[in-house]
């Protein structure tokens, strides 16, 4: 999943319009392996696929936001910002799932809340880095309801169906919007912008997405959420090498601060297994 920042960066396409193209991949990508794993298709139409409609709304939004974000910015502030989501999900997730709240868990979550403070040079939204920021705050909070959502349905069915209906709708929702679009987007689908678009299809959200759908069987959300902060750290290095992006001063004071909550969330999972 760290490769969405680079990808994000290099695709020169509206995002929403690599949204839907990363969504048409990914689906077929997961039919094919629901077809050879024999994994059952069916979810039903009640409660729980209304659940899954709405947590698809909410995950549309995250990528497209996610991706606005990375344009506006770079890969380490785009993701940094987006990876603040674990703060919003310690909290929510308790209120929305009737669970406990774990107090070290919102602490962690905070702390790594912190490092948003060192990615912004300012307050002022009309600088496009500050937007960025932003952008990653309102794709965080978008994420944490997805995955929050999501965890009533993992009980119940394989994450790869789950994944492959999120896909589906995500592209049905999405179609509509192509036509707001100049069709001039067309024209920079080169050679190298459909590898990108099949590596973020393929690897990224059918293989990536649904390997980190499954995790929810084993950890809670919120435990999920931080440690999963070391994507952004992947995903920075990932920009440096690919794209020479060499991440400033403050951009890596934050990554330190999440990588440090990463770490202690590791810790106290093992501990308490």
């Amino acid at each position: 999943m760290s490769s969405s920042g680079t990808l994000g960066r290099f695709i020169d396409l509206p995002p929403p319009i690599t949204i839907w193209l990363r969504a048409i991949i990914a689906t077929l990508t997961l039919f094919i392996l629901i077809k050879i794993l024999k994994v059952p298709l069916s979810i039903g139409w009640g409660r729980q696929f209304n659940l899954l409609f709405i947590s698809s709304i909410f995950f549309a939004g995250h990528w497209v936001s996610y991706f606005y974000s990375l344009q506006m910015s770079t890969v380490a502030i785009g993701m940094l910002s987006m990876f603040t989501y674990p703060v919003m999900t310690a909290i929510l997730e308790p209120i929305i799932l009737k669970t406990k709240f774990d107090k070290i868990s919102i602490w962690l979550s905070l702390i790594a809340f912190v490092g948003v403070y060192f990615l912004a040079p300012n307050l002022d939204f009309n600088n496009s880095v500050t937007l960025g920021v932003g952008l990653g705050l309102v794709s965080a909070l978008l994420y944490s309801l997805r995955n929050i959502l999501l965890k009533k349905n993992i009980s119940q069915h394989s994450g790869l169906t789950l994944m492959l209906y999120q896909m589906a709708i995500i592209v049905l929702l999405l179609f509509p919007i192509v036509f707001f679009f100049d069709l001039e987007w067309k024209t920079r689908l080169t050679v190298e912008t459909w590898e990108a678009l099949l590596i973020l299809g393929v690897l990224t959200s059918a293989v990536g997405h649904t390997l980190f759908v499954k995790s929810f069987r084993f950890f809670t959300v919120s435990t999920v959420s931080i440690l999963s902060c070391l994507t952004p750290l992947l995903g920075t290095g990932l920009g440096f090498l690919v794209l020479d992006e060499v991440p400033k001063g403050r951009t890596l004071l934050a990554g330190s601060i999440i990588l440090a909550t990463a770490v202690l969330e590791s810790y106290r999972s093992i501990r308490s297994r």
